[in-house]
């Protein structure tokens, strides 16, 4: 008996140390400094003939003069990586490289249609800009979570974004609970 309440004691010991950890862990993250480097899961939507989807987790880091974005496929598999700074934008795909006036015309490449990528670091930081008919839904940027329209030029297009970690650099300075 006296085996298993220093067994029970320890466990309970460790639970609380560990739980003490991410909560330290957690308030750490948030109090550092803004970043402009996005992470998370996109789905593009075209009402083309037959209609498409594109799914991609994504890493957006930079500004919308200079940056990059990394596409990942559910399996894991780099998609596209697009680079652009002023007067260069470059789209690599495999061992593929393409270079374009835009990048803008690089993400129409690589998921079928423009997407407005200048707009879409506005859009993370709660400003509303529209774009090449793109219109955005950021009801729900404090969730961690972005809708964008386009109805347009054709086709109709819908693209939502999923966050990895809100935290209040997207936004509207909400607090989001963990």
């Amino acid at each position: 008996m006296n085996a298993a309440r220093r067994l029970f004691f320890l466990l309970a010991l460790a639970a609380h140390l560990l739980a003490g950890c991410s909560t330290t862990a957690i308030e750490n993250r948030r109090e550092g400094p803004p970043s402009d480097s996005w992470s998370g899961r996109m789905a593009l939507n075209l009402a083309t003939e037959p209609p498409q989807a594109f799914f991609a987790t994504f890493e957006l880091k930079g500004t919308a003069d200079a940056g990059e974005l990394s596409l990942t496929s559910p399996l894991g598999n780099v998609v596209a990586e697009m680079r652009w700074a002023p007067g260069d934008a470059r789209l690599r795909n495999g061992q593929t490289t393409h270079q374009a006036d835009s990048v803008e015309a690089l993400s129409r490449e690589a998921t079928g249609t423009a997407l407005p990528i200048q707009a879409l670091f506005d859009w993370l930081k709660g400003v509303g800009t529209t774009a090449g008919g793109w219109q955005p839904d950021l009801s729900q940027l404090g969730q961690g979570r972005l809708r964008a329209r386009r109805e347009v030029p054709a086709p109709v297009a819908e693209l939502k974004l999923i966050l990895d970690v809100p935290s209040e650099t997207v936004g509207p300075k909400t607090i989001i609970p963990q």
